[in-house]
């Protein structure tokens, strides 16, 4: 019996049949690949289609056997639904679409989800980016989150949802792309290598206080 992240399914609740998430970048996907996951949907005999929760539309109730077959017709990654590591990066549509963005968060998404979907680290990591203040990303409750302002990025790290949510606290503003970029890599690069097994961010934030992480990851 294949488990949870064995060839990227998801185990359901019937202990018997499955689900396949392919990876869809920031929600974006193109009129092909739709036609493409109902056609596939459809010859598997699956129960539903699902858009999930990391904008990833999952393909539900499958027969282990027809796993390797749902996969090949498909032709498309898996997205990181499952294990310790980068699950997702859910973006707004900012400036790209959006009359209300500030900032392009479609963009920078795009670019941290190319750069970090499924990069292992001591537990599961969710990235949020949102083109104006309305955090339509739910960037207050992901281990990062980056929100548009009128002069740049603002930067929040530690926040989480499920039994004990956290709410993300700032950690920089105004930062250009570029910097906003350069400081993801150092806060990733930081819980890497000091982070316990299966502690979020926000929980190692909380064990050796803000301040500390923030003068270890900004130099200050």
């Amino acid at each position: 019996m294949l488990q949870d992240g064995d060839k990227g399914v998801i185990l359901q609740r019937d202990k018997q049949s499955f689900a396949v998430a392919p990876h869809i970048p920031c929600g974006v996907v193109k009129p092909q690949t739709l036609r493409k996951l109902a056609d596939v949907a459809d010859k598997y005999g699956a129960a539903a289609l699902k858009i999930t929760s990391a904008a990833r539309i999952a393909i539900v109730g499958l027969k282990e056997g027809d796993v390797d077959n749902v996969w090949s017709d498909l032709g498309m990654k898996a997205g990181a639904a499952v294990g310790l590591c980068v699950r997702s990066v859910k973006a707004c549509p900012g400036t790209t679409f959006c009359k209300r963005g500030i900032q392009d968060s479609l963009g920078l998404g795009l670019k941290l989800d190319e750069k970090y979907h499924g990069v292992e680290l001591p537990a599961k990591f969710k990235l949020g980016v949102s083109g104006c203040a309305n955090q339509c990303a739910e960037t207050c409750i992901k281990d990062i989150g980056l929100v548009g302002l009128p002069k740049g990025w603002k930067v929040l790290v530690g926040g989480k949802g499920g039994g004990r949510p956290r709410l993300a606290q700032e950690l920089a503003k105004d930062l250009s792309t570029e910097e906003a970029i350069a400081l993801v890599d150092k806060i990733i690069e930081y819980y890497k290598a000091n982070g316990k097994p299966r502690r979020r961010l926000g929980a190692m934030i909380e064990k050796m206080g803000f301040d500390n992480f923030k003068s270890a990851v900004l130099g200050e």
